[in-house]
Order: structure tokens, then C-alpha cells, then sequence
């Protein structure tokens, strides 16, 4: 009952809990047990005082992280709109800068735990606006960098890593002290690098540091995880996936981490040949604000192995009719399945501007394996070949892209070739009766009545439909005949 002595007793543990918690936020004043987090993650949100201070609004940052912290996120962006219009209090405040920077930081912290990571990314960059000690400048960096790099910033994201690094030993702080944003970016940055002997020793620096968090164990066994995905130990890598997503540890983990682990067991099963099963693990799960949790990017590679081309495009249209507002890290994959599946469709113009889309989203971001996860290399290979071809600026690019295809790509099944009497237009099975014989392209024209740029152009496309290298091999899709 509200007053009785256990009511009473409720509260104030909870306010201890908030003001012990308050305190170590950020580094120099140890870390947050588990009990208080627990508890404060479990109380009835602050409701919006009629003005801001510096107690209320330290409160509302506690609680803020205590449920980014303990996956306690059923309120959704819902709770960040109760309280800011924006990155604004929609009350009046009168905050001093250090609480407003925590405020800020927990609530980015939050965001990224949603998966709602540019809103994660712009609170994280209030925060460093207003922090003024290392420590809060410390967080502010690591909440952002987290945020930039599960939105594939991957460049600033290491750059904030780096800065992070340098203030965290300048300082001295004990390594428990390390915050989890700090090294769950890093986790995200060296996945997109393919580092696996990198992606190990993070696993084992969240062990060592909390080696009693059952949050930052899962956290570690999933990076080993994928470590092994990229070693091509997907036997390993599988069984220890199940025993994560599907034993008693699931219920001690965080939303984000959960859905990448769930995304890399999708891809095993895609490696495995086993395509319905890998839609089948998406099917419980719902894309994020912000799409930083894209469940239409994962299942389109499944139905792309399953010759579902065209629902693939169906099922990603939305997305990619809506670039400017849809998560990097998951845009940038989405674009390289919807090309392989335009190309398989015939829609060879259209296959090359995504890929071309693909290449330059990474150039712009930094280096990144992840867009290619999975894909067959031939295809993946054969659109780049076009793209190196028509914009030989991107060529440098395109090789580092080359060199780390064998890490994340998969041999495509036996299949017999496409024919030309499928997948050619009239006009392009008139041309490609011409390729296959002896004539220079010159010669060949002067036949069409059109310039020798224009049938070099023509003849590119007909390579990518057909998955060929050159003329000699068009011979053997119009009915087997050598080159004469």
C-alpha cells in the first residue's frame, strides 16, 4: 500500500539505486551493479516536471540508460518523444552542462539500443557539446561512435574510437570502467573490416572487464561468433549461435546485439544451402525506427538463393525508394541484393546503378565487408567488372572490394548458364550472333549503322545478362557453336 513501511522502503532503495547509479554514468566513480541497474530499469518512467532541473533531469538519464542497459525497451521512441521535441526538452530547463550532457548521452544510449541510430548519433553529439570533464566527454564519444558506426560511419565511428582511447588511458580509469558502447562500436567497426582476430580479443576484454555480466558475456560470445563466420567456421559459429539465441543466456542480452546474432545465424543457414530456414529465423523479428534493425535487407539474400528475384525487389522497394532517411549499414547490403536480382531479371542498367550505389555508399563511409555477405562472388564479381568499366574513378575501390569477396561471399550453386534466347532482347541476340563470329567490332558497326562505342557499350550488357567474360564464351549460348 502506498505509505506502509515496505512502500516507503521501495522508494527510497530506488532512490539510492538512482543516485549511486547517477554517479558512475560515466568513468572515475566505478561502475553500476547489476541489482541497481535492474531496479531502475524496472520503475515507472520520471514524469515531465513542470520545469527541467538538474535532479530531475539526472533521474530521467539513469533512467534512460538502466533500460538501454537491461533491454527494458517496450516503450520504444515513444518514451523519448514524451520528453524531447527533437533533441529540445519540450519543458522549460535549467540544466547545467554536465547534466545535460548525461542527459544526452543516456538518451542516445537508449536510441542505439532501439536501433534508432541517427537520432543516437545526434543526441551523442549534444552530449559532447555540452560535456565539460573528460570523464562525460569520454561517454559522449563512445555513445556517438556506437551510434555512427551501427549506422556505417564506420571512419568517424574509429575516429571517436581513437579519441575515446586516448582519454580513457590519459585518465587512468580502472577497465571496468570501460563503457560497453565503447567496445560493442568497436565490435561493429572490425566486423565490417572482416578482423576476426580483432573481433576475438574484444570478446575477450568484455569477459575480462565484467566477467560477471551476464550482458557483456553475450555481447563476448557473439563477437567470437563472428569471428568464426569470417574464419569460414561455420559449423562453431552455428552451434554457439544456438546457444545464445536459444538457451538461458537470450534472456540476459540486449535487443541489438540479439538481432545481429540472429542475422549471422541467417547467414550460416544461407551458406548451408538452407534458405527456408533463414526466412523462417527473420520471422520473428520487426525492422527498427530508422531501419537500423532491417529485416527486409536480411531476408532478401534467402530469397535471392531461392530464385526469388522478383519478390526481392518487391520486398525492398519501400526501403530503397526511401534512401535518405533508411540506416547506412543496412541501405548499403540492400542495394548490392536488389542488383544481383535486377541483373538475374535482365534489368542490366538498373543491377549496375545499384551496385554502382553500393560502391559509393562505401567509399563514402569506409571500407565495409558487410554489403556483400553472402552474396554469390560470380554475380557480385561480374556487376562489379561493368561498374570498374563505366566509372574507372571508383577503380581503386573496386579492387579493396575484390581483395575481401572471399570473406563473406559464397560459390552460387551448379546451374546450367542462362540462355541467350531467355534473357536477351532481339536486338541484343542480333548483336550476339555477330559477337560470335570473326568480325571486329568495327565491322560490326558499320552493319548495325551505329558507332563502335555504342556496340561496346551494347556488348557489356549482354556479357552481364549472360554471366560471360568476352566473345568466345557467347558462342556456347547460341547454340554451342565455336567462334568462326
Amino acid at each position: 500500500m502506498p505509505g506502509s513501511p515496505s512502500s516507503i522502503h521501495a522508494r527510497g532503495a530506488l532512490r539510492a539505486a538512482i543516485t549511486a547509479t547517477a554517479a558512475r554514468l560515466a568513468p572515475g566513480s566505478g561502475v553500476p551493479t547489476a541489482r541497481h541497474l535492474a531496479l531502475i530499469a524496472e520503475s515507472e518512467p520520471l514524469l515531465p516536471p513542470v520545469e527541467w532541473t538538474d535532479s530531475a533531469a539526472l533521474v530521467l538519464a539513469t533512467q534512460f540508460s538502466a533500460r538501454a542497459r537491461h533491454d527494458a525497451l517496450s516503450l520504444g521512441t515513444t518514451l523519448i518523444d514524451r520528453y524531447f521535441d527533437g533533441a529540445r526538452l519540450r519543458r522549460p530547463a535549467t540544466l547545467s552542462a554536465g547534466v545535460r550532457s548525461q542527459l544526452y548521452s543516456s538518451v542516445a544510449e537508449y536510441c542505439c539500443a532501439l536501433g534508432w541510430t541517427r537520432v543516437g548519433a545526434h543526441f551523442g553529439a549534444e552530449a559532447q557539446l555540452f560535456a565539460d570533464t573528460d570523464a562525460l566527454r569520454y561517454r559522449a564519444l563512445t555513445v556517438r561512435a556506437l551510434a555512427q558506426s551501427m549506422n556505417a560511419e564506420f571512419r568517424e565511428a574509429a575516429a571517436d574510437i581513437h579519441r575515446a582511447d586516448e582519454l580513457f588511458a590519459a585518465a587512468g580509469w580502472a577497465a571496468p570502467e570501460r563503457a560497453f558502447a565503447h567496445v560493442l562500436a568497436e565490435i561493429i567497426v572490425n566486423s565490417a573490416r572482416g578482423d576476426a582476430e580483432r573481433l576475438r580479443q574484444l570478446g575477450r576484454e568484455l569477459t575480462s572487464a565484467q566477467p560477471d555480466d551476464p550482458f557483456w558475456s553475450f555481447t563476448a560470445v557473439s563477437a567470437d561468433v563472428l569471428a568464426r563466420t569470417f574464419d569460414r567456421d561455420f559449423a562453431g559459429a552455428f552451434a554457439l549461435s544456438s546457444e545464445l539465441l536459444y538457451g538461458s543466456r537470450r534472456q540476459s542480452s540486449h535487443r541489438a546485439v540479439r538481432f545481429f546474432l540472429t542475422c549471422i545465424r541467417a547467414d550460416m543457414l544461407v551458406a548451408r544451402g538452407e534458405h527456408e530456414e533463414a526466412l523462417a529465423t527473420m520471422s520473428t523479428h520487426d525492422d527498427s525506427d530508422g531501419h537500423g534493425f532491417c529485416v527486409a535487407t536480411q531476408r532478401a539474400v534467402s530469397l535471392l538463393h531461392l530464385g526469388r528475384e522478383r519478390d526481392v525487389i518487391v520486398e525492398t522497394d519501400a526501403c530503397a525508394a526511401n534512401e535518405a532517411d533508411h540506416n547506412l549499414r543496412t541501405l548499403a547490403p540492400l542495394l548490392a541484393r536488389r542488383a544481383v536480382a535486377l541483373r538475374r531479371l535482365g534489368q542490366t542498367s538498373k543491377a549496375v546503378r545499384s551496385m554502382e550505389s553500393v560502391i559509393l555508399l562505401t567509399n563514402r563511409v569506409g571500407e565495409s565487408v558487410l554489403p556483400f555477405r553472402m552474396l554469390p562472388h560470380d554475380e557480385v564479381c561480374a556487376l562489379l567488372e561493368v561498374v570498374a568499366v563505366e566509372r574507372p574513378e571508383l577503380h581503386d575501390a573496386i579492387e579493396e572490394i575484390r581483395a575481401v569477396l572471399p570473406k563473406v561471399t559464397i560459390a552460387a550453386p551448379e546451374a546450367a548458364p542462362p540462355s541467350a534466347a531467355t534473357v536477351l532482347t532481339s536486338s541484343e541476340r542480333s548483336l550476339a550472333e555477330m559477337l560470335s563470329t570473326s568480325r571486329t567490332l568495327g565491322d560490326i558497326a558499320r552493319a548495325r549503322g551505329v558507332s563502335v562505342n555504342t556496340v561496346k557499350s551494347q556488348a557489356r550488357s549482354i556479357y552481364l545478362k549472360l554471366g560471360v567474360r568476352g566473345r568466345a564464351e557467347v558462342a556456347r549460348h547460341l547454340v554451342g557453336r565455336p567462334l568462326t
